[in-house]
C-alpha cells in the first residue's frame, strides 16, 4: 500500500505544479492581452463617420449628404428599426449573439470542420462583434491572419460597448449595395 501512497504523492505534487503553471500562464496571457488592448484599441469612433442630416423642426429628414469617403451612412438607433428585422438579423447571423463575448466558438468550429470536410468555406462563424470589427476596419486580406485580429477587436469591442451598441453601429455600418452603407440608408435609397 505504501506504494501507492508514494505515487498518488507524486501524481499530487505534478498536479499542483501543473495548476500551478497553468494559472501562471493565464494570469500572463490575460495581462498581455490587457496591455495590447490598452496599446492598440480598436477604432471605434473614427469608424462611425456618418452622413450629415439635414431635419425639419419636427425631426424629419429633408437632405442627407454623403460622407467624405462618398458614402450614404445615416446614423442608425435600435428603436428605429422594426423589431422582427433586428430579431432575424440576429437569428441570422449571430443566433448566439445575447449569449457570447464577442466570439461563438461554437460557431468557429462549425465554420471550420465544414472548411475540413469539403474543402472551401461553406459557412461563416463570424459574430456580429467580429462583422463590425470588420466593418469598423476593412482590410483586402481574408488571411487566417486577418481573422485572428478580427476575433481579437470582437472581444475589445465587446468589453467597451453594450449589445445594443454594437447593433446599432453594425446597422448603421452594414453594406447593402454600391455606396449604401446601413439599413436607414438603404431603407431610404430603396423604398423612399
Amino acid at each position: 500500500m505504501r506504494g501507492g501512497t508514494v505515487l498518488s504523492r507524486k501524481v499530487l505534487r505534478r498536479s499542483a505544479i501543473a495548476a500551478a503553471s497553468l494559472a501562471g500562464f493565464v494570469a500572463m496571457a490575460a495581462a498581455t492581452l490587457w496591455q495590447l488592448d490598452r496599446a492598440f484599441p480598436p477604432p471605434l469612433p473614427a469608424a462611425l463617420t456618418v452622413s450629415t442630416e439635414v431635419e425639419d423642426r419636427d425631426g424629419q429628414l429633408l437632405r442627407a449628404f454623403a460622407t467624405p469617403d462618398g458614402y450614404w451612412r445615416l446614423a442608425t438607433r435600435l428603436n428605429q428599426v422594426d423589431r422582427q428585422f433586428v430579431d432575424m438579423l440576429v437569428t441570422y447571423e449571430d443566433k448566439r449573439f445575447w449569449d457570447h463575448r464577442g466570439v461563438d466558438v461554437l460557431a468557429l468550429a462549425r465554420a471550420a470542420g465544414q472548411f475540413v470536410i469539403n474543402g472551401r468555406i461553406v459557412s461563416g462563424g463570424s459574430t456580429l462583434s467580429m462583422q463590425l470589427a470588420r466593418l469598423s476596419e476593412p482590410r483586402d486580406s481574408r488571411s487566417f491572419g486577418s481573422k485572428l485580429k478580427q476575433l481579437l477587436r470582437a472581444l475589445q469591442i465587446e468589453r467597451r460597448l453594450s449589445k445594443r451598441e454594437i447593433l446599432e453601429r453594425y446597422l448603421t455600418l452594414a453594406p447593402y449595395g454600391g455606396n449604401l452603407e446601413g439599413v436607414r440608408a438603404a431603407s431610404l435609397a430603396y423604398f423612399g
